[in-house]
């Protein structure tokens, strides 16, 4: 039977649950539609699907029966991977939520390069993020404005007939035609290393013109993920940046944006994002983390390679959320 569920509100005390809503059975075939509320079975979040993405997920940790060496630098001379089809979701968080979560993942994920005289902006949308097919607990609700979200009402529209009961308003589908560019993720690229996955998803933003020269700007989504019980944490990053201009840079960090995660059996995962950019139209990246077990052991975590391709049609960028 279907069960309901909670949401702790003031998570402090922890006193305070209020029943959400009603699970429903996840789909293991087909997609979600626009509209569908969900809980996000890694971080937790409460969110509504605003639309499907159609992704290419490279697995590296599926064996592939193509043994060719890859020419690329990126490849390591590893085994070229074959992508299959995945499907992605473009989703609104609870804004409730964001609080809880931004310990574990960044909630202003969805970054633009701001289409103003002053180009050197990035402006963000928070409380967008992209969400895989099977990290999709679905629900149902009989609350009308079940999600909260600067946005909500503006792209979605209660409609009692349908299932799920919330319908794209015309400025949703405007917002995606326009801003698809930005938004859409095409490539998805995972690997695992002594059970850590790490996943990857690139995004072009758009090219800028600087002392006559051509910049180009990508932003990458990765998330870490520790399958194991032991607990973990992430100390260094190591990253190399391949320019098809023929240069090659080499990164290293503390942590990751300012921060130092723990990966444990309770909070497995961490999200993040962040910005490249290169002096030519593509390149790719690769590289690795350092992790540090609790006897003080540390072990290399490698960041599959993935190359960074600029959209063959200049598209003009994103002016704001301007409608």
């Amino acid at each position: 039977p279907p069960n309901n569920f909670s949401a702790s509100r003031n998570r402090p005390e922890g006193k305070v649950l209020e029943t959400v809503g009603v699970f429903e059975a996840p789909k293991q075939h087909g997609k979600y539609e626009t509209g569908q509320l969900f809980l996000h079975s890694v971080f937790g979040y409460r969110g509504i699907v605003l639309f499907p993405w159609q992704a290419r997920l490279y697995d590296r940790d599926v064996a592939s029966p193509v043994t060719e060496k890859s020419e690329n630098a990126a490849g390591h001379g590893s085994k070229e991977v074959k992508g299959k089809t995945h499907t992605y979701y473009q989703v609104l968080i609870d804004a409730r939520d964001c609080p809880h979560i931004s310990q574990r993942s960044q909630t202003e994920a969805v970054t633009f390069l701001a289409n103003h005289d002053d180009s050197r902006a990035l402006y963000a949308i928070p409380g967008l993020d992209y969400v895989s097919h099977e990290d999709i607990l679905p629900y149902s609700s009989t609350d009308q404005v079940p999600i909260q979200h600067e946005l909500f009402e503006r792209f979605l529209m209660y409609d009692q007939t349908k299932v799920p009961p919330f319908v794209a308003r015309d400025t949703l589908c405007a917002w995606q035609e326009k801003n698809h560019p930005w938004l859409e993720l095409s490539d998805v690229h995972r690997e695992t290393t002594e059970n850590i996955r790490v996943t990857v998803i690139p995004f072009y933003m758009g090219m800028r013109e600087a002392q006559n020269s051509h910049v180009y700007w990508w932003r990458y989504c990765i998330r870490l993920e520790n399958l194991d019980s032991e607990v973990v944490q992430l100390r260094e990053r190591h990253w190399r940046i391949f320019s098809l201009s023929g240069t090659l840079e080499t990164v290293r960090g503390r942590g990751v944006v300012g921060r130092e995660p723990v990966l444990s059996k309770e909070q497995p995962a961490f999200q993040y994002s962040s910005h490249v950019s290169l002096q030519a139209s593509s390149g790719h990246m690769w590289g690795t983390f350092r992790f540090e077990r609790p006897d003080g052991s540390h072990f290399d975590v490698r960041i599959p390679p993935f190359s960074l391709e600029s959209n063959k049609d200049e598209k003009t960028p994103p002016s704001g959320l301007h409608w």
